[in-house]
């Protein structure tokens, strides 16, 4: 051990990213691969942003949640969306109390930290609006009542990108409430044949003993004041204005990324660049979060769509032609 590392100073900043970056691996206890989203959702929680995950059913898009609450040491719920869900499912509704003859308020699985949405698009528009003040407020009105979430609260709702039958298409203005969209993907052949292996010696997704929390709230919130404090360059901001303005003029789409687009890809820049160790951000970062922060900002002309074209590919034409800062 050398002079330097004898007397280095840790910060509880440098103390957050260390128990942070610890998550992935404790999350690999029950979860094989997947480590980009994580990174994603740990990412959201630094940005205090909610997640879209799209994936087809099977690939531990549930458990992926439930392992990061546990090893975050956070109050978890799930809430399964049908169409038969009412606003007052989610939220909580006034129940009269005979004994004392008044109306008390019993709160509903949005009260927590981190709130798994399963299959979001099978819930009508008016449970989803519902949905939609607690993601943006922060808050429930029941009666003309608000009443705080805790904190921290993020939605990560989750979405088969196949199945269309009874489903409610996310509006625009809700899919914008979302920080990132993250793509699970099918594991490659080693992973999942690592994910049998598993299975056959007992493994139960349902029994997370197993997984430690290795980070606390308190970690995230020193997280979040020093990713608040990760410097960006005039001529960054202006990158991700010219990566935004990009797609609205882009002739392959019909929505480009609105101003909030271009707030969700700084915010999520910065965390990422704390993350990596750097206190400032890079065109990098930028372009590393571009796909997630923006592919679900954007909607394609049905002409695009029938000639095979893709949110992502296109964002990769953008970020092509948009010259980067020196």
């Amino acid at each position: 051990m050398n002079f330097d590392e004898t007397f280095r100073v840790t910060t509880p900043a440098d103390s957050a990213r260390e128990a942070l970056g610890a998550l992935r691996a404790e999350v690999s206890k029950a979860v094989v691969g997947q480590d980009a989203v994580v990174t994603g959702l740990v990412i959201a929680l630094l940005c205090k942003g909610h997640v879209l995950l799209e994936g087809v059913p099977g690939v531990a898009k549930t458990l992926m949640v439930r392992t990061l609450s546990a090893a975050l040491s956070l109050d978890f719920k799930r809430v399964q969306f049908t169409p038969d869900l009412m606003p007052g499912d989610v939220t909580g509704s006034l129940i009269y109390d005979a004994k004392t003859a008044e109306f008390e308020f019993r709160e509903g699985p949005v009260f927590t930290n981190l709130l798994l949405a399963d299959e979001i698009n099978r819930t009508p528009p008016k449970t989803q609006a519902a949905l939609l003040e607690a993601m943006e407020e922060r808050q429930i009105s029941v009666e003309g009542e608000a009443r705080k979430l805790p904190d921290p609260f993020i939605v990560c709702a989750t979405q088969n990108p196949v199945e269309y039958e009874g489903t409610y298409q996310l509006p625009e203005a809700q899919l914008d409430r979302f920080l990132l969209k993250l793509t699970v993907p099918l594991p490659p052949r080693d992973q999942e044949i690592a994910v049998l292996e598993r299975h056959a010696r007992g493994f139960d997704p349902r029994d997370l003993s197993e997984v430690k929390a290795v980070a606390t709230a308190e970690d995230l919130a020193a997280g979040r004041e020093a990713v608040s404090k990760v410097h960006v360059a005039p001529e960054v901001l202006g990158y991700i204005v010219d990566v935004a303005r990009a797609t609205r003029n882009s002739p392959s789409l019909q929505l480009g990324v609105s101003p909030r687009g271009a707030t969700a890809l700084l915010a999520a820049s910065r965390a990422w660049a704390w993350l990596s160790g750097r206190p400032y951000v890079t065109p990098d970062d930028v372009k590393a979060l571009a796909r997630p922060a923006l592919r679900h900002r954007v909607q394609l002309r049905p002409e695009a769509e029938l000639e095979g074209a893709t949110a992502d590919g296109l964002l990769d034409g953008i970020l092509a032609s948009v010259p980067v800062p020196r």
